[in-house]
């Protein structure tokens, strides 16, 4: 599981048949660097399946791969990141540079 920052919503204009009712938002993973407070890029952009109802900077936990599709087995769905959490809070402390202890 990788921590992540709702950055925005995907909306589609047409509905395909293997598509779960829910939504599809744009995260930015968060590393070490970012957990810390430190200021810098995020890892990477996702688009994952939520249907949590997360708003956008909400902060969730999300899954991929063979993971991701858990959930909907043993139906087949073409997701590659599924929103398992939202996160009240994230308390992290770098051990291995000793930053200091930041809150998302």
């Amino acid at each position: 599981m990788r921590i992540a920052k709702v950055i925005g919503k995907v909306t589609l204009n047409r509905c395909l048949e293997d598509l779960v009712p829910g939504s599809l938002l744009i995260v930015r993973t968060c590393n070490r660097r970012t957990l810390s407070g430190a200021a810098g890029p995020n890892e990477e952009t996702v688009v994952l399946y939520d249907q949590l109802g997360a708003r956008e900077g909400s902060v969730v936990g999300l899954v991929e791969g063979r993971e991701a599709t858990a959930p909907f087995w043993p139906k087949k769905v073409p997701y590659d990141a599924y929103n398992a959490c939202i996160l009240d809070s994230v308390d992290f402390e770098s051990i291995v540079t000793g930053e200091p202890t930041h809150s998302l």
